[in-house]
């Protein structure tokens, strides 16, 4: 104990380990985590580590969550987990819950010297998601020009995962309808290979579907920043429409301007979704001279599909069947 400069507090240093933690909400999704299966969801659909030596596939991708939960900005940050007593014991004790014994010996000789850490160091969250790309498609980019990476099974893999996930919460949470919001998200980062986006800095621009009933984002496709926030939208769609969970009966799309796109637009309208039929839609669109000129479209109408969204400059929003006016409501967006 030692008096600490001018003001009237002491520093006190503990040498005991406690098994405390000053990140106390962790255990909280480790919990959601077991309960809703992952571990078995990973088992199952992500194969890069199941056989072998080292850390397995559920160490590599709980670890990954649990610093991002935690805020970690950087693989560095895991030495904070490291760090952290409580977090260490509590990793290692959860990670053999309920598992046969068979299971548990199979784990401990997936070490051939005595493991000391309880998260997987950086170098080796660093090296996992290579597993997950696939350098062949990489030859087919062109420069100048869009490029979208067709994913691996180990990718498609994780994508099952949150698929499971998404289940859960509908098992425990029923909803009949599936409002999609589609949206890109722009991701600045310094990364020397990564390509400028559309506001002119270097980004990943993932393209996401989220379900607004259920606050849960059931797709989502990982993306270079020079892609077009438009580009092949339906696509997209048509795969997250494909994981959401039994149970819903309607789905409805909500997206911005990005997303005025003729074959998406008709391809909800038309109902080919042989599931869910037709999808009514709420999507902004550019606000050009011609479009002015249309009757109602300038007095800005409302319509329930819209959510009340109110009068804009730069767009609009239009529900219905895109090669109409005289059927589209219109409704004006900020």
């Amino acid at each position: 104990m030692a008096l600490q400069g001018l003001l009237p507090y002491e520093d006190e240093s503990e040498k005991h380990e406690t098994g405390l933690t000053a990140m106390a909400g962790l255990p909280t999704y480790l919990d959601l985590a077991f309960v809703a299966g992952l571990r078995e969801s990973v088992k199952r659909h992500v194969k890069v580590r199941a056989e072998g030596q080292g850390w397995t596939d559920w160490q590599m991708v709980v670890s990954g969550v649990l610093l991002n939960l935690a805020g970690g900005e950087s693989v560095e940050d895991l030495r904070v987990l490291e760090g952290d007593e409580g977090v260490r014991r509590l990793v290692r004790q959860v990670e053999t819950h309920k598992l046969p014994r068979k299971e548990r010996r199979a784990l401990e000789r997936r070490w051939r010297k005595e493991r000391k850490r309880s998260v997987p160091s950086p170098s080796a969250m660093f090296r996992y998601p290579e597993a997950f790309h696939d350098p062949e498609q990489e030859k087919k980019r062109v420069p100048g020009k869009a490029f979208i990476p067709q994913p691996n099974t180990r990718l498609k893999g994780l994508r099952y995962v949150n698929r499971d996930l998404v289940s859960f919460v509908q098992s425990r949470s029923p909803q009949r309808v599936a409002t999609m919001d589609l949206d890109a998200t722009s991701v600045e980062t310094q990364k020397q290979d990564a390509l400028y986006c559309y506001k002119h800095f270097k980004a990943y621009q993932p393209l996401n579907l989220y379900w607004a009933e259920q606050d849960l984002v059931v797709h989502s496709e990982f993306r270079d920043g020079n892609v077009p926030a438009g580009y092949d939208l339906l696509r997209v769609f048509e795969e997250g429409l494909t994981y959401l969970p039994a149970g819903v009966e309607e789905v409805r799309l909500r997206s911005d301007t990005a997303a005025y796109n003729h074959a998406l637009l008709r391809y909800c309208d038309a109902g080919k979704n042989e599931r869910f039929g037709r999808i009514r839609f709420s999507i902004g669109c550019d606000v050009t001279s011609e479009y002015q000129d249309e009757p109602g479209v300038g007095r800005g109408l409302l319509c329930a599909e819209c959510d009340r969204a109110q009068q804009g400059r730069t767009g609009i929003s239009v529900s219905g069947n895109p090669g109409s006016h005289e059927s589209a409501d219109v409704a004006g967006v900020g």
